[in-house]
C-alpha cells in the first residue's frame, strides 16, 4: 500500500496523512494549521487532472491567517483508495451528491461540525457548489474558482449535450466536446499510454490552459451552438479524430519556456505525472461521465428551483476559457443561481490554474472574503 505524500515534496507547515472511513474511502489529505485546536476549517477541493497538491501554495498563508486548512485527494484521484477505477464499475458513486457526502463526512471526521468555507477549483468547484446547495448547514461559505455555477441542470441536459456533440461532428473540420471525449472508454488509455508519455502530456496540457499560452483570449459565448463553441481552443473543443494528448501536443512549451515557468516546476509536475501514471485517469474521468450520463443529470434535476444561499465568491483568471465555456453560466451565477453573491475576481496573469499561477492574489481575495 502506497504511503502518504513525502514531506520533502510539501511546503513547511503542511503534512500529509490518511483518514479512514470517509464514505467508503481511505482519504489522503494535505493539512495545515493543525497544531492548534478550535480553528475554523477551510476545505479545499481540487479539479482534474489535479490533486490535493494543487493547493500547496495557498495552504501555508491560509493557516497563518488562523485557519485549519485541509485538501483531500478526492474520489478517483491520487493516494486516496476505495474508489472504483473500472470503466464498467460503480459510476453512481461519482455523482455530485455522493461527492458532497465525501466532503461532509470528512468535515465530521476532522472534528468539525461545519466548515467556514468550502473552496473548489475546476470540477472541484462543481462539488463545492453542490455542497453549498445541498448542505448549507455544514458549508457556510463558498468559493468557486474557474468554473461558474449556472444553476441546477434540466433533465433534458444529457440529450442536449448529445445533440451538441453531433453538431460539432458536422463542422468542417469535425470537432468534439472534451467532456464527451472524456466520457468515452478509450480516453483513459489514450492519455495514460500516449506517445509522448504522461509527463510531457501533462506539461502541454497545463501550459495550454495557462496564461503562458498566447492562444488564450476568452470571450463570452452567446449560445450552446456548435459554431459558437468552436471558438474555444482544442483542449475544450477538440479535433474529432484526435485524442486529448494529440490535441494539446502542438502546445508543448519549449525548454526555455519550461525553465521560466515558476508556477509549475519540473519537480511540481513530477508529483502529478507520477500519480496519474500510477493510477491512470479513469477515476477523474468518471466525474465527466456522470455529467453526460442521463441518469446522473436526471438525479441533479430533482433539485430544480434550488439556489445557493450561502455567501459565494468567484475567482478566475483573465486568460481562462473555463470562465466562459458554459454560455451564460457566469452571468446566471451572479444574478440568479447564487442569492448572496459577493463578487467575481478575474485575476490578471492567470489562466485556468489560477491558485497555482497567481497564489498571492488568490490568497488576498480569499482572506478579504473570509474577513467580511
Amino acid at each position: 500500500m502506497i504511503g502518504a505524500l513525502e514531506d520533502e515534496l510539501l511546503p513547511a507547515g503542511v503534512r500529509a496523512r490518511f483518514i479512514d472511513g470517509i464514505n467508503g474511502l481511505r482519504l489522503h489529505c494535505l493539512e495545515a494549521g493543525f497544531e492548534t485546536q478550535g480553528r475554523p476549517l477551510l476545505l479545499l477541493l481540487h479539479g482534474f487532472p489535479e490533486l490535493a497538491y494543487s493547493w500547496r501554495k495557498l495552504m501555508p498563508p491560509l493557516a497563518a491567517a488562523g485557519f485549519h486548512v485541509v485538501a483531500p485527494d478526492q474520489r478517483g484521484h491520487g493516494r486516496t483508495t476505495g474508489w472504483d477505477a473500472e470503466y464498467d464499475g460503480d459510476l453512481a458513486s461519482y455523482r455530485l451528491p455522493n461527492l458532497v457526502e465525501d466532503a461532509a463526512t470528512l468535515v465530521a471526521a476532522l472534528g468539525h461540525r461545519s466548515a467556514a468555507a468550502v473552496i473548489g477549483h475546476d470540477f472541484g468547484a462543481s462539488v463545492a457548489a453542490w455542497a453549498g446547495l445541498l448542505r448549507p448547514e455544514i458549508f457556510q461559505r463558498l468559493v468557486l474558482m474557474s468554473t461558474p455555477f449556472g444553476g441546477v441542470p434540466r433533465a433534458a441536459g444529457a440529450h442536449a449535450m448529445a445533440e451538441l456533440d453531433d453538431a460539432l461532428g458536422r463542422l468542417d473540420p469535425p470537432r468534439r466536446h472534451y467532456q464527451w471525449y472524456y466520457s468515452t472508454r478509450p480516453a483513459d488509455g489514450d492519455m495514460r499510454h500516449c506517445a509522448q508519455g504522461v509527463p510531457a502530456f501533462l506539461r502541454a496540457y497545463f501550459h495550454m490552459k495557462s496564461a503562458d499560452w498566447a492562444g488564450n483570449r476568452p470571450v463570452p459565448l452567446k449560445a450552446w451552438d456548435a459554431a459558437e463553441l468552436a471558438q474555444m481552443p482544442a483542449y475544450y473543443i477538440m479535433p474529432r479524430a484526435e485524442t486529448m494528448a494529440e490535441a494539446v501536443a502542438p502546445a508543448m512549451p519549449s525548454p526555455a519556456e519550461i525553465a521560466a515557468c515558476r508556477w509549475l516546476t519540473d519537480a511540481d509536475l513530477s508529483v502529478y505525472s507520477a500519480e496519474f501514471a500510477r493510477t491512470g485517469f479513469q477515476g477523474g474521468l468518471h466525474w465527466y461521465r456522470c455529467g453526460t450520463d442521463p441518469a446522473g443529470i436526471i438525479e441533479l434535476s430533482h433539485f430544480a428551483g434550488r439556489t445557493i444561499d450561502v455567501p459565494t465568491l468567484f475567482i478566475g483568471g483573465t486568460a481562462d476559457w473555463g470562465v466562459q465555456q458554459a454560455p451564460g453560466a457566469f452571468t446566471r451565477m451572479q444574478k440568479t443561481a447564487c442569492t448572496r453573491f459577493a463578487g467575481a475576481h478575474l485575476v490578471d496573469g492567470a489562466g485556468h490554474w489560477v491558485q497555482q499561477e497567481q497564489p498571492e492574489q488568490v490568497t488576498a481575495a480569499l482572506l478579504d472574503f473570509l474577513a467580511r
